[in-house]
């Protein structure tokens, strides 16, 4: 890094330095080239970062529980939120007006 930028300089090999590193790696057996299709299944990274998305979305938002309710699912371990959600779903299932009016 330079003393007076914070800024990290990329130092790209020269044309005969390239050359070299380009032998080096065709000379390798283990370094195949791809091939077309490998090649046309590449993504740009912002593409493939991050969760994929849910077809069953879900709105984040604050809520308080008592604390002997998130003591409790929180002791059943990894997935306690998704399990509390489940319990939720099942008893909106339950309790949905029959006539359908909101």
């Amino acid at each position: 890094m330079s003393k007076t930028s914070s800024k990290r300089v990329i130092l790209m090999p020269s044309v005969k330095d390239n050359a070299r590193i380009v032998a080096a790696a065709k000379a390798d057996p283990d370094a195949k080239p791809m091939t077309k299709a490998q090649l046309d299944a590449l993504v740009p990274i912002s593409v493939a970062r991050g969760r994929p998305k849910s077809e069953n979305k879900k709105l984040l938002l604050s809520v308080r529980y008592s604390v002997e309710v998130v003591e409790y699912f929180r002791s059943t371990g990894d997935g306690w939120q998704a399990r509390m959600d489940s319990v939720l779903r099942q008893y909106v299932s339950k309790h949905v007006p029959r006539n359908n009016a909101t």
